[in-house]
């Protein structure tokens, strides 16, 4: 099955670069190009990619701008962002808009190609280590919350659920969850899914977002 991705940055040498790199695979394809969220918006809808590789400042439609426009528009297209250090809030509010995930732009190739393919697959997860690295460089910026136990999505969570939830929300992956808690990995599965079902969310990096937001867990905690 070939993973079909826009690449999205005003920059042409990097667009250059990732193609390079993602044509070099088997089972990637890249489908086309835009140098902006306006175009990013207009050929996601048009080609309809499996992913999106994002960049976040852009001229005209910047890359938040672009993900919440297609999230909101119902587009199936899974949106990883591409990020700096310096540019780590426009990563958080992109993924509150709805992206899957973040990738800063020198990752190592690996974990471009980890990440692309854990979006592609449709299990909804971004890959533990881009999730901590969430925790580990945007989750300090974030004003602490008041606790909202009584919200309603979240008291139609189980007692295991949340147990679940609030591993998650620390980064840990399905096999230490499972560990943790003395569970199977598949049964730590469900219970993802679950909750991603519950509370509306898209994937495991939107759990944490969801987490903090709702004072479940505070920075440095």
């Amino acid at each position: 099955m070939t993973t079909r991705i826009l690449l999205v940055d005003d920059q042409e040498l990097l667009r250059m670069g990732f193609r390079m790199v993602l044509e070099a695979q088997d089972g990637l394809e890249v489908v086309g190009e835009a140098g902006d969220g306006a175009e990013a918006v207009a050929l996601t809808r048009q080609l309809e990619p499996d992913v999106v590789l994002m960049d976040v400042r852009m001229p005209r439609m910047d890359g938040v701008q672009a993900t919440r426009a297609l999230v909101d528009g119902g587009s199936r297209s899974r949106v990883i962002i591409l990020t700096t250090f310096d540019l780590d809030e426009y990563a958080h509010a992109a993924l509150r808009a709805g992206a899957s995930g973040f990738l800063l732009k020198d990752a190592p190739t690996a974990d471009l190609l980890s990440a692309i393919r854990a979006v592609a697959s449709g299990d909804a997860v971004v890959a533990p280590s881009t999730t901590r690295r969430l925790l580990a460089t945007i989750v300090h910026q974030l004003p602490v919350a008041e606790t909202d136990v009584d919200h309603p999505r979240l008291s139609s969570l189980t007692p295991r659920e949340r147990e679940v939830l609030m591993a998650v929300a620390r980064g840990l992956s399905n096999a230490e969850i499972a560990d943790e808690l003395v569970l199977s990995e598949a049964t730590v599965k469900t219970h993802v899914g679950r909750i991603l079902a519950k509370l509306a969310l898209r994937d495991r990096v939107q759990i944490v977002i969801y987490a903090y937001d709702h004072g479940l867990v505070a920075p440095g905690n």
